[in-house]
């Protein structure tokens, strides 16, 4: 908000520079952007605003920061007198000049009207225009140049219809018809739908309530009778309907932050006024004013003792109420505090605390100490996939990987490619590739992956750790990628490309530094290649990821080169914590006796899984003379298929290690044990010991 140092001075007599307006102004919790100078003593002040002071999107209410930093009265600005704009009967709604219908009152709780006479000769003045160019108006016309000026000024958004380009003496404040189309002030055709609501005619719609006016009804040169609209329109109702139209305007801007409905009148009361002062026309008709439930102010108490506790400092209860009457509200002292009714363009003041905020802030930050809060209850417990997500990061980084973050939105095509028809819609998207609440993370991280391989980088791999959604509710997730070369590049070995056993080691070495024992089974999914795809299955038989090779259709929709190879991997964190079995905190001496280790060399089929051959070694050798050590027992440590190999089949080589923990084992008891093992494999798989 641009604020003129020479317009706030209509309000508020303030000596000080704009410099050090800014400065002191600064202070009190408001970011300048910048300082200029006019010259001639004026100069220009831009304030950022935060979204919750809509009120401060206007000179007054700056103003009113200005008057409480340097304890200055207030003027308010010149209006016209009730006598000359009488008011016309509110039940009706109407005047011998106009007549105005709202359909919709949730939407529209109040609208005012004003119909004026226009004179054809009359020019905006220099003051006027000199202001609205500070403030960054362009200024056009007499009547719109008042408009803006009343915008800018009061922060409450207007607009003048040209009343003989109506359809009828006739306003109605209704939501728009399926299909209807309107033509704005830029020129542009609007498709409407039945969410939206306008300003129409008898016959159509004349303006986008809140956002726009309609071209049809514009001030022209030729304009002699006008229609002044000033209204209270729903903030959400402005925040949705500007954004699938993809407008933006300065009057936007204010009603969907929240403008003051009690405002609406005095705006055109200080229209009135300017149109008297600067020779532009008169009024012709009472003021209509439709206004079935009239918004009350907010009343607040505050507590003395629980304002002190919070500031950590003790404020002077004469500087509480001179800041909050300079702030524009009503304060009565009570025994224990004070009552306050907050006005109804202050929308932030809520509660206690944003009163006890605005006597802090301008009582002076700098004031309050640096104290610890007092401590009333212990802290809760850290949530406990805090320290897990701190381990996974540590386990994947240690792997090779680096951290992504991506967003939670996104696109369609993305959700329902890698989500399952899991995806849940976003009811008032910001754009089309931002509609839809992730149901997987691989999405997000192969465009990581997508993303760099554009900048020039071969070697990528990943890791996310975030949040997916679904209809049965939220759960926390890590997905993987990698593609091109692994580990380090260096002149005596040559590259290796990332394959589907890096993937699902690192699976394996995150699933094991998790405490979760699982296996690979194969499986099916229609983003990932065939015969390179497993599930992540736990001992209890329930899946909790996979892992495999994205299909050359899933990387050419996100842009991948074509010769790459990408493998991906996603893990259920919540489900792979909820199957963590109690932790063991016995402790165990290390074997004293000696281990024996057998080669063994199978022929079986080539589509049987290694991890199935391993659960048959495991549970054969249960009961045994010589068990099997541990889960290392089974190493599995040659592949061949080829010469001497049945087609269909393979060659495994396995090696197998027995020891007892309670004495040296003897070569019959090791070899008993060999051969059941050989039994087992041959029963269960049809395996041929080579």
């Amino acid at each position: 908000m641009r604020l003129v140092r020479s317009w706030l001075r209509d309000f508020v007599d303030v000596d000080a520079t704009a410099e050090q307006i800014a400065a002191t102004v600064g202070l009190r919790g408001f970011e300048v952007a910048s300082v200029e100078d006019l010259g001639g003593g004026d100069g220009v002040i831009d304030f950022e605003v935060t979204a919750n002071r809509p009120d401060c999107l206007s000179v007054i209410g700056l103003a009113r920061e200005v008057a409480t930093a340097f304890d200055r009265p207030m003027r308010e600005p010149a209006t016209a007198a009730a006598s000359t704009i009488q008011l016309a009967e509110i039940a009706a709604g109407a005047s011998d000049r106009l007549r105005v219908t709202i359909d919709d009152a949730d939407l529209c709780p109040r609208y005012a009207a004003l119909v004026a006479d226009i004179s054809p000769q009359a020019k905006s003045p220099d003051w006027m225009t000199q202001r609205l160019q500070a403030a960054g108006v362009r200024p056009i016309s007499p009547i719109v140049d008042i408009t803006n000026y009343v915008l800018l000024e009061l922060g409450q958004p207007t607009h003048a219809f040209d009343l003989q380009k109506l359809a009828g003496p006739e306003i109605r404040v209704r939501r728009a018809r399926a299909g209807e189309v309107v033509r704005t002030l830029d020129g542009v055709e609007r498709k409407l739908d039945v969410e939206m609501l306008v300003i129409a005619d008898r016959d159509r719609a004349q303006a986008v309530a809140g956002v726009m006016g309609g071209a049809d009804s514009e001030i022209s040169a030729t304009t002699r009778t006008v229609a002044f609209e000033s209204a209270y329109f729903k903030p959400t109702s402005v925040r949705r309907t500007g954004k699938k139209l993809g407008l933006k305007t300065e009057a936007s801007a204010r009603f969907e932050r929240g403008a003051d409905p009690n405002g609406a009148g005095v705006a055109l009361q200080r229209i009135a006024a300017l149109l008297t002062q600067i020779g532009a026309g008169a009024i012709s008709a009472p003021m209509i004013d439709v206004y079935p439930a009239r918004r009350q102010p907010r009343r607040v108490h505050i507590r003395e003792r629980r304002m002190n506790a919070l500031l950590g400092v003790t404020v002077p209860p004469a500087d509480v109420e001179r800041i909050l009457t300079r702030l524009g509200m009503t304060v009565s002292r009570t025994a224990d505090g004070w009552d306050v009714v907050a006005p109804t363009f202050r929308v932030d003041v809520q509660r206690e605390v944003d009163l006890i905020e605005e006597a802090g802030r301008h009582y002076g930050f700098d004031k309050l100490p640096a104290t610890f809060p007092v401590v009333a209850a212990p802290a809760p417990a850290p949530d406990p996939r805090i320290p897990r997500d701190e381990l996974v990061r540590r386990v994947l980084t240690a792997s090779g990987l680096s951290e992504a973050v991506t967003f939670g939105i996104v696109d369609r095509a993305s959700a329902e490619r890698f989500g399952a028809g899991n995806a849940i819609a976003v009811s008032n998207p910001l754009n089309d590739r931002f509609d839809t609440l992730r149901p997987s993370l691989i999405g997000g991280i192969v465009d990581s992956v997508s993303h760099n391989r554009r900048h020039g980088r071969d070697a990528v791999a990943l890791f996310e750790i975030g949040t997916r959604f679904s209809s049965a509710g939220e759960t926390r997730a890590v997905a993987m990628a990698w593609t091109g070369p692994v580990g380090r590049v260096h002149w005596s070995v040559p590259p290796r490309a990332a394959d589907w056993y890096d993937a699902s080691g690192a699976v394996q070495l995150l699933c094991d530094a998790l405490g979760t024992t699982v296996r690979f089974e194969p499986a099916a999914e229609p983003f990932l290649v065939e015969g390179q795809t497993a599930a992540v299955m736990t001992a209890e038989g329930k899946r909790v990821g996979l892992v495999g090779q994205l299909t050359a259709a899933a990387a050419d929709a996100r842009a991948l080169p074509r010769q790459d190879r990408v493998f991906v991997a996603e893990l259920d964190l919540d489900a792979l914590a909820a199957a963590k079995p109690p932790a063991d905190e016995s402790s165990r001496p290390l074997p004293r006796y000696p281990f024996v280790v057998r080669d063994l060399s199978i022929v079986v089929p080539d589509v049987l899984p290694a991890a199935i051959i391993r659960g048959t070694i495991q549970a054969a050798s249960r009961g045994l003379p010589a068990p099997l050590v541990g889960p290392g027992g089974v190493v599995f440590f040659d592949r061949y298929q080829g010469k001497g190999v049945p087609v269909g089949s393979i060659s495994l080589s396995l090696r197998l290690t027995f020891q007892a923990e309670d004495r040296t084992l003897t070569d019959a008891e090791v070899q008993r044990s060999f051969d059941a093992i050989v039994a087992a494999l041959a029963r269960e798989h049809g395996a041929i010991q080579r």
